[in-house]
């Protein structure tokens, strides 16, 4: 009886064996190996390159030196050229991976004080913060045509007094709060600018929102 015994545990033990180890080659097949991590992203995750169009609408305030600037005739004290302005810019910007570089066109109105109509071209060169945060600069063109000149200034209150325009600014949309990133996710962020006019000549900020495609 003891021998039967042995000759069942013997048979039962070289029948698990085998089913034990095919259990463990099915266990190792069906374990995939994990994927690359994609290095071309950008910090949000998104792809790293494309292009990004985008529109905004912005509004603020310019304020000229009295000095003549670019060949707008100073102004006497108690005259002004300031005034406050609603922007209208398109745009697009090329990731490149944690930086961009981009270009857009605008044109402004002014809604009070002297200045009539502003319109311009810039690039623009910055870097990713955080998922969706950017901050740049921005150099360009911009001319300027006003309504009037104070009384006994010579000059064309048709002419567009033009020049070199530098700037600075930053935009924010968290994705955390379901804006997009800078490639791929369409959002929305909201901007924050300062730019000057020839030489540092006029004080400009402005803030709007910026859609992005």
């Amino acid at each position: 009886m003891r021998k039967l015994s042995l000759v069942a545990a013997a048979a039962a033990a070289f029948v698990a064996v085998p089913a034990m180890a095919q259990d463990m080659n099915t266990t190792d097949t069906t374990t995939a190996a994990p994927a690359p991590a994609d290095t071309a992203t950008a910090p949000d995750g998104t792809r790293a390159f494309g292009i990004e169009p985008y529109v905004a609408i912005m509004g603020g305030w310019e304020q000229f030196d009295r000095q003549t600037v670019a060949g707008i005739p100073a102004q006497p004290k108690g005259y002004n050229l300031d005034g406050a302005l609603v922007e209208g810019i398109v745009g697009f910007n090329v990731p490149l991976g944690p930086v961009f570089v981009g270009a857009e066109g605008a044109v402004a109105k002014g809604v009070s004080g002297d200045i009539d109509w502003q319109y311009g071209a810039y690039g623009r060169a910055g870097f990713r913060a955080g998922e969706s945060g950017l901050f740049y600069g921005k150099v360009g063109y911009r001319w300027n045509n006003f309504h009037n000149f104070a009384p006994g200034v010579a000059g064309d209150l048709k002419r567009d007094y033009h020049a070199t325009v530098y700037g600075v600014g930053a935009e924010v949309g968290p994705k955390d709060i379901g804006l997009g990133g800078l490639t791929g996710n369409s959002g929305l962020r909201l901007r924050m600018e300062v730019s000057t006019f020839d030489n540092a000549h006029s004080f400009r900020p402005m803030a709007g929102v910026v859609a992005h495609f």
